[in-house]
């Protein structure tokens, strides 16, 4: 059961990666309204906190540029880039059916669906309470949406990035195929990119180091797990610069 919480949050403005597989729920592939729902009505629980919530969405669900088959690698990725407009777009009704104020921006031009990215317009939307879906990647192939994610995080001059997965946190080992791997409360960006972690790739991870930018590692399907790491709760992994392993 939910419960409103009256506990301060300790950020002020976030942006939230959340990967395409994120919509897809027990499928293999495609958008679940249920997932669309939920994530919706996670992020409205954040807002009402005062956050300020800016959101960059992959497009797994719907095409993984660098694995199909048969297709050429810059064609792929431009395909790729196009589902996270799809994914934009239902992330915009489902805020819309909660009457969350929103804005979905792309990195290239969508006339007539989708704003065309401005970062001026994004931080003024976000200080007025709108929730900014950032799609597009970048819009350029060859890049990943966590890079785009670490990007328009620093762009939005937001206060942590959030990235959402599937476990709950980042691990010594994959704690699917090893249920004892040991999860890490915080790291640093050196010791991420010393032990090849994973957590986002090298870009992002560089990104995020050289700015200052701190990343937590949660699981979203967890409920309320997003709003207790806004209220500053140990949620997931903490990765930033000069911290040591707990």
């Amino acid at each position: 059961m939910d419960t409103e919480s009256t506990q301060q949050p300790i950020y002020k403005r976030i942006l939230l990666k959340l990967s395409g597989e994120a919509l897809q729920g027990d499928h293999l592939f495609g958008i679940d309204p249920g997932k669309l729902s939920r994530i919706s009505h996670e992020v409205s629980k954040v807002t009402k906190l005062g956050v300020q919530v800016g959101l960059v969405i992959g497009g797994g669900n719907i095409i993984r540029g660098s694995y199909t088959a048969g297709i050429d690698r810059i064609t792929a990725d431009q395909m790729g880039m196009l589902a996270t407009v799809v994914n934009g777009l239902a992330l915009r009704d489902a805020f819309d059916k909660k009457s969350i104020p929103v804005k979905v921006m792309s990195s290239f031009p969508v006339p007539g669906m989708v704003d065309f990215y401005d970062h001026r317009l994004a931080k003024e939307l976000l200080l007025e309470g709108t929730v900014v879906i950032f799609v597009g990647g970048t819009g350029n192939p060859l890049v990943t949406t966590d890079t785009a994610a670490a990007l328009r995080g620093i762009e939005m001059s937001a206060d942590i990035l959030i990235k959402a997965t599937k476990v709950d946190g980042v691990f010594a080992a994959d704690p699917i195929k090893n249920p004892k791997a040991e999860r890490y409360t915080q790291l640093t960006y050196a010791q991420v990119l010393e032990q090849r972690l994973g957590v986002m790739d090298l870009n992002a991870i560089l990104l995020c180091q050289d700015h200052g930018m701190p990343l937590r590692v949660f699981n979203m399907s967890r409920q309320d797990a997003l709003v207790r790491i806004v209220q500053g709760e140990d949620v997931g992994t903490l990765i930033q610069a000069g911290v040591d392993n707990a």
